[in-house]
């Protein structure tokens, strides 16, 4: 009897593909492409704008064996669907697959789901449809677009300036953000103010209440103190003056909680609350996608597709996490209609934002089988979820004007009477802000007040932060440039590239990103101007929903580009980058060492190469001794680009750590102590004993002071 064949499912990652074939049995075979297995050639740019932008596809080298495993499955299989991921990307790929493979169009051959769970899949393969040319075209297009710029613009810049260098669309435009900030930095001028603070004291018939105020109003105008000998002079207004107050309003102000996580906010709530950088980020949440093997459950998708820019819940979810909210918390927490958010302007809203696949699976119940980082994203991400659908916190507010007969004075402060959503979580922000929560005290109209004490003190206005890695995808968002899966490989780019260096979590651009920089906008206006390439993205969107012809987008962009870069490979002159100098002798012809930029940061290099070849690596100490053996601690870069610590007298001894330890010992038991975040956007001291594990009160980290 002839064996039933089974039907082929390709995926794109080997860890979805074991997933998904764990839920569907044996008659179904589940095979990874691992990404993308035909792409434009790599030795040459691909497009032949003289043939209508015609597209030169080839397959990806390394990928043979992988396809000819895939036909061989694909000829023995009664049916192939195609489940790459469902945006462009993975269209294109299963485009690529499609023709390679030599599927039937006539018959419906692609999946989709947005979570990686048994019922989404089967459901899926009940509903297969053709293959979306209108994702294809847009991936196409800005295939096509990033091409051209890149393989046309990077060797100018080796010609011109050093070899190794790239431009792209929105790698252009995120250096240029980062330059852009440094020089309104530079460009900064400080204006000095004063804040005037008073100690005030209201007599009731049980007791004295003592509240502070500050300086709002003088002689009936705003109040604006701007240097000492003013600070002085209102100072002692306010001590010789007689206050009332004549008005105080009591209100209640609601607090909304913050919508689910899309991409960019997920990338940025980490970046805050757990200190990962994006490109980490989107790698820990791709491995709770694919699937985590669970106790007790086997391999579980955890969350859903995390390419995203919409707050959309499904119908089901809000079901589900409608039941779970009273139950868990009481009925109180659930507020009477489901909440709702609005999406950006420019979102595609093809995916709902990320979410739990199952809400109760709760972070405590999973996280034996979550490794730390997974279970602290996980954690992160079910907590903003639930609490997106959770009420309102309530706060007490009062508003109270004090008036003297030239100076006025006003208080205001807030004081929680229901927590809400806040029991479970809080959203952070790029800059701390200091509460005013407090107990509010009883202030009336007509009410006499005495001043105990003024203060005054000096501050200057502060220049725009330097972005960081959040406030970066976030200024790229709200302009419109990139999109979800675009975030983290542009800031990766523009630092591997040596453009910009990521210091005290602050981004800054370095003086060859400068250079770059300024080069582009003399002569390739439109590739670093933000309109210009969110513009672009919206055409590019155009062409997915079907609106426009993707070879048209092409079309319009090169002639004026080609023109371009005409103009300037005649009017750039040659730019010579002389290597910083180090104080490091090198070992082998004694010269002093020049500092180079890698794959992984900057190193040591010999300036006589070819003719010596030596490098080393840079070394960073840190302000701590080894626990081990007392020699000095080094910083180090893990293959995987993760930072860890190690002794520098390594291979005799193998400590390693990927928390920072510290000098100071742990009051406990002595152990040595490493850095901490609290989840809270705080620091604290931790003792590395496992068994002890004591904690200090938050502090700076020390990599902080200095910003």
């Amino acid at each position: 009897m002839a064996t039933a064949k089974q039907k082929l499912i390709i995926v794109e990652s080997p860890a979805k593909a074991k997933t998904i074939g764990k839920y569907l049995g044996k008659g179904y075979k589940v095979e990874a492409s691992q990404g993308h297995v035909c792409d434009l050639p790599k030795s040459q740019l691909g497009i032949d704008p003289d043939k209508d932008f015609e597209m030169k596809y080839i397959t990806i080298r390394g990928r043979g064996d992988i396809l000819s495993r895939i036909r061989k499955e694909a000829r023995n299989a009664s049916q192939v669907y195609f489940a790459t991921d469902p945006d462009r990307e993975g269209e294109a790929i299963s485009w690529h697959l499609y023709h390679v493979l030599g599927v039937d169009e006539n018959k419906p051959c692609r999946i989709e789901f947005n979570e990686v769970t048994k019922k989404a899949v089967q459901n899926a393969i009940k509903n297969p449809r053709k293959l979306d040319m209108g994702r294809i075209d847009a991936q196409q297009a800005r295939r096509a677009l990033d091409r051209l710029v890149g393989y046309k613009i990077s060797p100018l810049l080796w010609a011109k300036v050093k070899k190794g260098l790239s431009a792209g669309r929105v790698q252009s435009v995120a250096t240029r953000m980062v330059v852009d900030r440094e020089n309104e930095i530079n460009a900064f001028i400080p204006e000095e103010y004063w804040d005037i603070n008073a100690e005030c004291v209201t007599e009731t018939a049980r007791k004295q209440q003592v509240f502070k105020c500050h300086l709002s109003t003088l002689d009936g105008k705003k109040a604006s103190v701007t240097n000492q000998k003013d600070a002085d002079f209102v100072r002692s207004l306010i001590e010789s003056e007689s206050y009332v107050i004549t008005d105080a309003k009591n209100k209640e102000r609601k607090r909304m909680p913050a919508p689910p996580f899309t991409t960019s906010s997920l990338q940025q709530e980490a970046g805050r609350k757990l200190n990962f950088t994006t490109s980490r980020t989107m790698q820990i949440v791709q491995q709770l996608y694919e699937g985590v093997e669970i106790a007790g459950e086997g391999i579980q998708g955890l969350v859903t597709y995390i390419r995203t820019d919409s707050v959309r819940i499904s119908d089901e979810a809000m079901e589900a996490v409608r039941a779970y909210i009273p139950e868990k918390y009481g009925q109180e927490y659930l507020p009477a209609e489901k909440n709702e958010y609005k999406g950006r302007k420019n979102a595609q809203d093809a995916h709902e934002a990320i979410r739990p696949t199952n809400v109760l699976r709760t972070p405590e119940s999973i996280r034996p089988s979550l490794n730390r980082e997974q279970y602290m994203l996980y954690r992160l991400i079910y907590n903003r979820f639930v609490a997106s659908q959770m009420s309102a916190a309530v706060y007490q507010t009062l508003t109270a004007e004090i008036t003297g007969e030239r100076t006025g004075l006003r208080f205001y402060g807030e004081h929680k009477i229901f927590p809400g959503f806040t029991v479970l979580y809080e959203e952070s922000a790029d800059e701390s802000v200091a509460s005013v929560e407090m107990n509010l005290p009883v202030l009336k109209e007509g009410q006499a007040v005495k001043i105990r004490e003024v203060t005054e003190e000096q501050h200057f206005t502060q220049p725009p932060s330097r972005y960081t890695e959040a406030s970066l995808v976030r200024m790229l968002e709200e302009n419109g440039i990139g999109r979800p899966s675009t975030y983290a490989p542009t800031i990766s780019t523009i630092i591997s590239r040596g453009y910009v260096s990521r210091e005290k979590k602050r981004l800054f651009p370095t003086e060859l990103g400068i250079m770059v920089t300024d080069m582009m906008n003399r002569y390739f206006t439109e590739i670093v101007d933000t309109e210009f390439t969110a513009s672009m993205e919206s055409r590019l969107d155009a062409v997915e929903e079907g609106k426009q012809d993707w070879k048209q987008v092409l079309r319009e962009f090169y002639p004026s580009f080609e023109e371009t870069l005409k103009t300037a490979e005649k009017e750039i002159e040659k730019i010579d980058i002389k290597d910083e100098v180090s104080d490091v002798e090198c070992d082998q012809c004694g010269s002093l060492m020049v500092y180079k930029m890698g794959r992984y940061g900057k190193f040591l290099a010999c300036p006589n190469f070819p003719k010596c070849r030596n490098t080393k690596p840079l070394l960073t100490y840190i302000d701590a001794p080894c626990p081990k053996c007392g020699k000095r601690l080094l910083e180090k870069v893990s293959k995987k680009n993760r930072k860890f610590y190690g002794c520098e007298g390594y291979p005799e001894c193998d400590f390693v750590s990927w928390d920072k330890p510290v000098s100071e010992k742990c009051p406990k038991c002595g152990s040595y102590m490493v850095i901490k975040s609290n989840g809270r956007g705080e620091s604290l001291y931790l003792c590395s004993n496992e068994n002890c594990r004591y904690k200090s009160d938050p502090v700076r980290q020390e990599e902080e002071k200095d910003e």
